[in-house]
């Protein structure tokens, strides 16, 4: 059963309890609900942990350690970027916009990781990281594709004025504020090397 909580020291708790045991989601807030950063609405802010949450207890209850483990690891490293965010100038918790980019680092990470496996000859560990790619990209809204890539990046090209690699960082900081978690930055970065080299 999922149910939500609000402390007196007004942080937000998603308790997940299967089979007697609680796993918690915790994030700090100011008020009853917390400021929404970026203009993000509190009930927009927690439409990702809450999927985080839901995808837990059905793993669990299907005995499906993979996507159990894969999950788990999602709300470890949030509850790592959570805690740090709350030392910073703005202490909301991380928006879903954010919690993409996070995804999208995951991704990337074990994209790596595969490939030196295959590398080394490992295979059933390269197959082990495809499969929490797997886990992790269910999340992700549907990915632009080539066609889409290119012309998200001729647009901010164009706005920005972009006029060559010195300004690769500009175009792609603008690229993943306007597509974050919609675009492959790894594919869009070549497209940009291209369109300004």
């Amino acid at each position: 059963m999922l149910r939500r909580n609000i402390s007196a020291s007004a942080f937000i708790v998603n308790c997940v309890t299967i089979d007697h045991i609680e796993f918690s989601i915790t994030y700090g807030g100011s008020g009853a609900m917390g400021a929404a950063p970026s203009g993000i609405a509190g009930e927009e802010r927690e439409m990702l942990r809450e999927a985080f949450a839901d995808r837990l207890k059905t793993a669990m209850r299907a005995r499906d350690q993979r996507t159990t483990s894969t999950v788990r690891l999602i709300l470890a490293a949030l509850k790592d970027r959570d805690i740090a965010q709350r030392s910073t100038a703005s202490p909301e918790p991380l928006g879903d916009p954010d919690i993409l980019r996070l995804l999208q680092a995951m991704i990337k990470q074990r994209r790596e990781s595969a490939a030196l496996y295959e590398q080394g000859k490992r295979p059933e560990l390269a197959a082990q990281e495809r499969e929490e790619i797997a886990v992790i990209e269910s999340f992700l809204p549907e990915q632009m594709g080539e066609a889409e890539t290119e012309a998200a990046v001729q647009a901010v090209i164009a706005e920005t004025g972009a006029a060559g690699m010195k300004d690769m960082g500009k175009v792609m900081a603008a690229l993943r504020e306007r597509h974050s978690g919609t675009i492959d930055l790894a594919r869009a970065g070549g497209v940009v090397k291209r369109l300004l080299g």
